[in-house]
């Protein structure tokens, strides 16, 4: 057939002009060519060229800053040009196949077009990132051209009387309309910009976020198709695969979406509603405020919703289409028949798709990013709240801290995710009642049947739902349980493992699990009863419908129709299904939000403009608050005389004019709340740049007076009044040192500056004052080292010593310290008060308030306030208290002079030291572990970063196949076998039921229903119970080995990580992985399953799915390392949110007093929008994914209807092949999503693997029970024989060739420096440590040979740090429960326990907190004796048992191993030697080998031997 373009038809006169040149249509086509052709050839050399960048000087993200207004109409009219282009090629096309020759001229104009279009988007793109204005005259002339020329076509049209009804005409109509909406759009940008025909063109300035370089979220800023395909995070998704994604890499926020632009939004709303309302009890609703500051985006994003909803049926109905293959139309065509073309509808079906799933993924984004918004904003405001909470509502527990973090970690986030599936609740119905109709449109009623068993077992699957939600919570208890039980198990081992107890407590461990467990397998069922609704609904309401059609229609079913309905109700599932889960959600964002509005409605502390001096304010301020003080009043014997006292002259102040007093309150009446006052008739003066002491017994308010000046408490009446220092320092923040010391999550040095600037002259002095030096230089990294909940646990001591650093070294006028040296041992304590209070403060003539209970200070001080039961006892100076109250005086003295033992201990070890100990002890054995630790790490880790950047990003993107593999065979490779078999049967049926269906109806096609129904219960709870079974062995297995490891396990690996692996990776092996894994297999089946079918249908379409296997792969490929990153940096930044609002919430009087609010706020905005950023990007990054995997669905749905067209296959086969590339559009990027997620949950599977490699100590020993006899030891007569020690084969030994003989029944004392090695012989008895050489014999046995079980329940010790464990007082004493309970209450009564035990309720059965916290440090020792008596072993070892109690609970102790344990041997490790003064033998160690043996007076008699140093030294 010849080409020519107007056609060369027999008769035709397609050339001729006689009637007019406008009346030949050819013409008037060829006519309309004109303009496309003009702007191809402006445009083209210019976009060659390429203009360079013509924008402002300004340094910003060029491609991105959008110049002209009317930016997304343009894209959108455009887009829509496109479209009517493709219709009208192909209404041209189609057209010309009905003509006798080809006329080029019916679509070749139209394909001109299309060009044109495409190509007048692209010139404007270029020309907007260029900001060159001038050159969009070009377009403006395109426009006015392609207007008028198809209004002459559309005016030739009207005069030949074509209308409506002709698919031509409307198309023509159509293209008018655009152009001219075009044309207004270009008129608009002259207008606005003024680049033509005005005088002074507009100078444009980029918006703020785009001249800031770090905002590198541009979604709000590109262009709308960058917009649609998230184009724009192609560079950091590929870069990942390069270098991982760090912080740095993901910027700022843009303002728009800054938790503070978002808190003033909400806040704003918030306090509007609560001026209008009347009513000021009634609290403004938050659902409201979070409507206006919010509404506008999730109505934007429902719109969206509905569009996609609407084009999700056009895929069933082009199916029908296509499938029922009609016949062709004429010239002219009606606009229906053009539809009747199957290649038309094909294309149609693709654009559906393509539409339908930008506009999904659209509606996903935005409210994804309003949940964002949101968050951040409850966020601000929940902080904002905390701030200014009354110290009361903390205290009295009306708002505990695990409240707040609930508040926080748990509601935010409910309303959040509410707030991303709000969309569905009003789109879900109306997608539901679309598809019935279209249903019964194609069915009849039948197809009302099938509608109807799916709405039916719609609420099984909300009930469903509720009972998951129910097990759930009572699984989290149980695992809390669980952990608080473990946590005890690893704070205690040593204890465990020296009385052999470990089994018996790791039973009781196991028996919570199994609770757990129970649950956990309820749940699994109810999981697999969820994924089995899911499955079989479809089934069954296909089942149901056909059948019931079969009997109703005589007719028989078409391919078309069967096929259309199928896929309707694929359609019609996903919404029943997800509506259960939106209900929920509704439900909880309900109950978040009543709780958030309670919390809002808390009390507050008052206004505090007091503080700011010049004015008397009366306060109404906090409430309720008790105060608990634990201190003993330590004082030194004949320290400081007082008789011959005479007042330093180091200042004749006296305070008597107003000026000198910094602080006065007059006629104060405060309280906690409660209606009493806790401060009755305070009249107090605190004189400006002195040293006042509050001095008094415990709990008579010296803290409360304190707080009472700095606001925290409510007045009842009476006056506070602040004067105003000096100008040069911080005028209203008051430097505070609470008695509970609270720290920063940070390093040491953050610690004590606090914000201020860094001196280092002042810091220097201030760490020097407090003696923190010696413990900063344990530390790992000095003063840099991060100390706090998530850092390193330092003693209390410790802690307190950085507050009153903290208050030091703060550069303001007054310095408050409340009790600073009751953790404190006594020489720190006078090296405080000399260097830090009286030479550093002093000097700096600031003014200092300091509570204490250490009288001796009081000669220091010039100013005293004595307190008695909340109110002022006396005030003056010591002079004045001298002479005017002889009594209270007198009592004082007595206090300070008191010759008494108790506070007299010959401390051998200072409290501090032991401290530092335990510090040292802990690091010293972590660098061993480090160095085995960052050996396998290496094999991780990129070494370095050029050479091998390929081999790692190979690691990155890898999924630990290994671990999968770890994990499937937990579970058992039954199981695994069953899934596996059972997934692919199922998959199998699901296939074949299509099948007959496409073929024939048959009976066969109702078993086959039945099968793929059973089959889908079947695979549903393969999976979860095979998931339930690896749980189970995995943690059985790690609790095993870390409860049997060697106790060298638990002194280098830190607590916190031992726990990790049984909360949190615990948690994922649980809960998280199987659901991901029965996603993965289901999805990755159903795809393969799909594009099976279409290859079997069109063998044609195996070429096309080449390239769209690459194109999978490599989307996956880089997706899945951007993916892990990107996770990694959303988990990462909560952690440190999370804890900033609980370390705010515990020092809220600490920030108070110092002022420093707006840091904390400003930090707490920070972190809030790091955490944003991340949980943005990862979002940003799902929707790259899924538009890019929902294209390549539809490009698979394309291909597979034009090779179904192209190829002459049976027309029920081919709506089967559709049917099939219509699923693998939903379930592409689950694969990748689930890939990615499996690959992090993984994470946890190894982590908890790397510790099932951990060797356990040898329980079994040479020598067999039956053996040893039943009594032995019977006299505990212990020979060492030559014995070396070390604590693992990498380190040094810690004893060297050790030899001596202790007799039955001796008293033993053992004494030496610090690291001696004395603590490790009590280890070596016990065989806890690595005997290398030599031997220790007991009663004749040695015990190396003996079972460790054996050997440790048959001896007895008391160690330095009391444990007990939470329970019962009898399973403390008795875990065993072998004894009786006459011999429990005769240990208690040898520990002198008895009395206060049955004065407890239950007795015996009496509840032991966690920890033993009910009971003082001295009582848990004692019942740590009364254990030790229970076993009646015959050797009895007390490691520094009487370290950390004070003197009478010592004497107690002392007495009972002299009487009690009179026939017993007793070895005791002395940390006061006098302690073993009365020893009949004592070992004095030095550095690992035994120096002296003798008796204690032996000893003492040789002037020069050590033991009489060590003596002399600390008498």
């Amino acid at each position: 057939m010849a080409l020519s373009f107007c056609g060369s038809d027999r008769g035709s006169n397609a050339y001729s002009v006689d009637k007019g040149v406008l009346d030949n249509g050819c013409f008037v086509d060829a006519l309309n060519l004109v303009p496309h052709v003009f702007l191809l050839f402006i445009t083209f050399p210019i976009l060659f060229i390429g203009w360079g960048s013509q924008s402002s000087k300004v340094q910003i993200h060029h491609n991105t800053w959008l110049h002209f207004p009317g930016h997304n109409l343009r894209w959108i009219l455009t887009f829509t040009l496109l479209f009517v282009h493709v219709c009208e090629i192909a209404e041209g096309i189609v057209s010309n196949t009905q003509m006798e020759s080809n006329h080029l001229h019916l679509f070749l104009p139209a394909l001109m077009g299309f060009i044109a279009a495409t190509t007048s988007v692209v010139y404007y793109h270029n020309i907007e990132t260029a900001n060159f204005p001038k050159l969009l005259l070009a377009l403006f002339i395109y426009w006015i051209l392609a207007f008028i020329t198809k209004m002459i076509k559309l005016w030739k049209f009207a005069e030949a009387s074509l209308g409506v009804q002709y698919l031509r005409f409307c198309i023509t109509a159509l293209l008018v309309v655009l152009y001219g909406l075009l044309m207004a759009v270009e008129i608009n940008v002259i207008r606005v910009r003024k680049y033509v025909f005005f005088a002074n063109p507009q100078r444009v300035k980029p918006p703020e976020d785009l001249q800031d370089l770090g905002v590198r979220f541009l979604q709000p800023f590109v262009n709308l198709l960058s917009k649609a395909t998230y184009w724009w995070m192609n560079p950091l998704i590929i870069g990942a695969h390069k270098r991982p994604i760090e912080l740095k890499k993901i910027g700022k926020l843009p303002i728009a979406m800054r938790a503070l632009t978002n808190y003033i939004r909400l806040k704003d709303s918030y306090e509007e509603q609560r001026q209008k309302t009347e009513d000021p009890e009634k609290s403004p609703s938050i659902w409201k405020s979070m409507y206006r500051a919010f509404g506008g985006p999730i109505l934007l994003s429902s719109t969206f919703r509905y569009m996609a909803d609407l084009l999700g049926f056009a895929g069933p109905l082009c199916i029908s289409g296509i499938t029922a293959n009609m016949t062709f139309g004429v010239f002219f065509m009606s606009s229906t028949e053009l539809l009747q073309n199957t290649s038309v509808l094909a294309v149609l079906l693709f654009l559906a798709l393509v539409l339908q799933r930008t506009f999904l993924q659209a509606s996903y984004y935005v409210t994804i990013e309003t949940g964002i918004n949101l968050r951040g904003a409850l966020l601000a405001m929940i902080y904002n709240k905390i701030l200014r909470l009354s110290t009361s509502n903390m205290s009295m527990g009306e708002m505990t801290l695990g409240q707040i973090n609930n508040l926080v970690a748990i509601e935010t986030n409910q309303l959040m995710w509410f707030l991303f599936l709000c969309p569905n609740l009003w789109a879900m119905p109306v997608q539901i009642i679309m598809g019935v109709i279209l249903l019964y449109y194609l069915l009849g009623d039948s197809a009302l049947i099938g509608a109807g068993v799916i709405l039916l077992l719609a609420p099984v699957q909300y009930l469903i739902a509720t009972k998951l939600a129910d097990t759930q919570k009572s699984t989290l208890d149980y695992s809390t349980d669980r952990l608080k039980k473990t946590t005890e198990i690893l704070k205690g081992i040593k204890l465990l493992k020296l009385y052999a107890w470990e089994n018996i407590f790791c039973d009781r461990v196991e028996e919570t699990r199994g609770k757990e467990l129970t649950s956990l397998k309820t749940f699994a069922l109810y999981t697999s009863m969820s994924i089995f609704m899911n499955a079989a609904i479809p089934i069954a309401a296909v089942l149901a419908t056909f059948v019931t059609h079969a009997y109703i229609e005589e007719v028989r079913l078409s391919p078309a129709k069967a096929f259309a309905s199928l896929a309707l109700f694929h359609i019609l599932v996903t919404p029943l299904f997800l509506l259960s889960t939106v209900v929920r959600f509704a439900v909880k964002a309900l109950v978040s939000v009543q709780k958030l509005s309670e919390f809002l409605q808390s009390d507050e502390i008052g206004d505090d403009s007091w503080r700011n001096g010049e004015m008397y304010m009366s306060l109404e301020i906090g409430k309720k608050f008790k105060y608990h003080g634990d201190t003993k009043a330590i004082n030194r014997k004949g320290r400081y005389r007082m008789d011959n006292y005479e007042q330093p002259m180091r200042r004749q102040l006296r305070p008597t004019e107003t000026e000198d007093v910094a602080v006065q309150v007059n006629d104060g009446f405060f309280t906690w709340g409660s209606n009493l006052s806790t401060l009755t008739d305070i009249n107090i003066r605190i004189p400006t740049g002195q040293l006042t002491m509050i001095v008094g017994q415990v709990g008579c308010g010296k803290s409360s007076l304190l707080l009472a000046m700095l606001g925290e408490m409510q007045t009842i009446s009476g006056k506070v009044y602040w004067s105003n220092g000096p100008v040069y320092k911080n005028r209203y923040s008051v430097a505070y040192a609470a008695q509970k010391s609270w720290l920063l999550n940070a390093t040491v040095e953050e610690n004590i500056t606090f914000g201020s600037p860094f001196n280092k002259q002042r810091y220097k002095a201030v760490i020097d004052a407090c003696s923190l030096q010696p413990d900063i230089d344990l530390l790992p990294f000095g003063d840099q080292t991060e100390i706090g909940e998530r850092g390193i646990n330092l003693s209390g001591g410790q802690r307190q010593r950085i507050c009153v650093a903290r208050a030091l070294y703060q550069n303001t006028n007054i310095v408050f310290l409340d009790d600073p040296f009751s953790a404190l041992d006594i020489h720190l304590s006078d090296h405080l008060m000399q260097e830090g209070i009286l030479k550093f403060l002093q000097d700096d003539k600031r003014t200092l308030v300091l509570v204490t209970h250490k009288l001796q200070y009081l000669i220091h001080a010039d100013w005293i306030i004595a307190m008695k039961d909340g109110s002022v006892l006396r005030e003056g100076t010591l002079k004045d208290i001298q002479t005017h109250d002889v009594e209270l005086y007198e009592h004082w003295k007595t206090l300070m002079n008191r010759q008494d033992q108790e506070l007299e201990k010959t401390e051998m070890e200072s409290q501090t030291t032991l401290e530092r100990k335990t510090l040292r002890r802990a690091f010293y054995s972590r660098e061993a572990k480090n160095q085995i630790d960052d050996e396998d790490e290496e094999e991780e880790v990129e070494e370095d970063d050029d050479d091998n950047m390929s081999t790692t990003t190979s690691r990155r993107s890898k999924i630990q196949w290994k671990m999968c593999c770890r994990y499937l065979s937990s579970g058992g490779f039954l199981m695994v076998f069953l899934m596996v078999s059972s997934k692919l049967a199922k998959h199998s049926v699901m296939v074949a039921i299509d099948y007959w269906l496409a073929v024939t109806r048959h009976c066969l096609f109702i078993i086959l229903c039945g099968a793929g129904i059973a089959l889908c219960l079947i695979t549903s709870l393969t999976v979860e119970f095979l998931g339930v079974a690896a749980a189970t062995n995995l943690h059985h297995n790690l609790l095993n080995k870390i409860i049997h490891a060697p106790i060298r396990f638990f002194d280098v690996t830190p607590l916190g990580q031992i726990l990790n692996r049984f909360s949190a990776d615990t948690n994922i092996i649980d809960q998280h992985i199987p659901p991901t894994l029965e996603s993965l297999t289901r999805s990755t089946l159903l795809c393969l399953s799909a594009i099976g079918v279409i290859a079997f249908v069109t063998p044609a379409f195996l070429i096309a799915l080449v390239p769209l296997a690459v194109a999978f792969y490599f989307i996956q490929k880089y997706f899945r390392v951007a993916s892990k990153d990107l996770q990694d940096l959303d988990d990462s930044t909560q952690l440190p949110l999370l804890c900033h609002f609980s370390e705010t919430a515990e020092g809220l009087t600490t920030i108070r007093a110092f002022r420093h609010e707006a840091r904390f706020k400003q930090r707490m905005l920070e972190l809030t929008d790091t955490n944003n950023t991340a949980y943005l990007f990862l979002s940003a990054a799902n929707r790259w994914l899924e538009v890019r995997t929902d294209y390549l669905g539809a490009v698979i749905v394309l291909t597979a209807a034009v090779a179904a067209i192209w190829s002459t296959s049976q027309s029920g086969l081919v709506g089967l092949g559709l049917t099939y590339a219509l699923t693998v559009t939903n379930y592409l990027n689950w694969v990748v999503r689930n890939l990615a997620d499996l690959e992090v949950q993984m994470a946890a599977v190894k982590k908890v693997n790397s510790f099932l490699s951990t060797e356990s100590e040898n329980y079994e020993g040479s020598m067999d029970v039956s053996q040893v006899p039943e009594d032995w030891p019977q006299h505990g007569e212990i020979k060492i024989h030559d014995l070396c020690v070390r604590y693992d084969t990498m380190l040094k030994p810690v004893l060297k060739h050790v030899n001596t003989h202790i007799n039955p029944g001796q008293k033993v004392g053992i004494c030496g420096r610090t690291g001696s090695g004395k603590s490790s012989l009590s280890l070596a008895f016990f065989n806890m440590v690595d005997v290398f050489e030599g031997k220790i014999v007991i009663d004749g046995i040695d015990i190396c040979k003996l079972p460790l079980q054996t050997l440790r329940s048959r001896l007895s010790i008391i160690l330095q740090d009391p444990v007990l464990f939470s329970g019962s007082i009898r399973l403390n004493l008795d875990p065993e429960r072998t004894c009786t309970d006459d011999r429990l209450w005769e240990a208690l009564e040898i520990a002198q326990l008895k009395n206060m035990v049955k004065a407890l309720p239950g007795g015996l059965d009496a509840v032991v907190t966690e920890g033993g916290e009910n009971f003082s440090v001295g009582q848990r020792q004692l019942f740590c004796l009364a254990r030790a008596f229970v076993r009646k072993s015959s050797i009895l070892i007390m490691d520094e048992a009487t370290a950390s109690i004070d003197m009478a609970t010592e004497n107690i102790l002392q007495k009972v191993v002299m009487t009690a344990f009179a026939d017993r041997t007793v070895v005791t490790i002395a940390h006061l030697v006098s302690s073993i003064l009365e020893a009949e033998q004592v070992l004095v160690f030095s550095s690992g080998t035994l120096v002296e043996c003798d008796s204690a007076p032996n000893l003492l008699a040789q002037e020069n031997s050590l033991f009489s140093i060590l003596v002399r030294t600390h008498k």
